[in-house]
C-alpha cells in the first residue's frame, strides 16, 4: 500500500496557477484517490483560510468573461460548469456592468448589423440587450439589414 497523498498539498498545487472553485478542487482530490471525509476536511480548511472562495472565483471569472465580450447567459453557463452555486452566480452577475451596456459597446465597435446581432447572440447576450444595442429592426433581422 502506498502513502495517501496530502490533500492540502494537492489542492495547493491545483491553486498554484489560478483560482479554482470548491467543486474543481474537490474533483481533483477525488481523482487523486482521496475519500469523502479527507476531501471535505481539506476543503473546509482551504475555505477557512481563504485559499478557496467560490464568491471570489466567480466574481473574477465573471469580470473576465464580461470584459471579453460575453453576455450574462454565457457567463452563468460557464460558472455553472465550474460548480459555482446558483446564489453566488446570481450575486456576481447582478454586479456586472448591465448586459445592454456591454452589448452597446460591442455594437459600437462592430456596427449595427445582423452580423453583430448574431455575434451578440452567440456570445450569450439576451434578446433585450441585443435589441437595446441594435434597435428592433436589426435585432430581428429586418429586411433593410439583410
Amino acid at each position: 500500500m502506498g502513502i495517501e497523498p496530502n490533500p492540502l498539498e494537492l489542492a495547493a498545487r491545483a491553486l498554484q496557477h489560478r483560482d479554482r472553485s470548491a467543486r474543481e478542487i474537490d474533483e481533483r482530490l477525488a481523482r487523486a484517490g482521496l475519500g469523502d471525509d479527507a476531501r471535505a476536511e481539506a476543503l473546509e480548511t482551504l475555505e477557512r483560510i481563504g485559499y478557496v472562495d467560490d464568491a471570489r472565483f466567480a466574481a473574477a471569472r465573471a469580470d473576465a468573461l464580461a470584459a471579453r465580450g460575453h453576455g450574462d447567459a454565457a457567463i452563468r453557463h460557464d460558472l455553472e460548469g465550474h460548480g459555482v452555486p446558483a446564489n453566488v452566480i446570481e450575486t456576481v452577475t447582478t454586479r456586472l456592468e448591465p448586459e445592454s451596456e456591454r452589448a452597446r459597446a460591442i455594437a459600437e465597435r462592430h456596427g449595427r448589423s445582423t452580423r453583430t446581432a448574431r455575434r451578440l447572440a452567440a456570445r450569450g447576450f439576451g434578446d433585450e440587450a441585443i435589441e437595446a444595442a441594435l434597435g428592433g429592426d436589426v435585432a430581428a433581422g429586418g429586411p433593410e439589414f439583410l
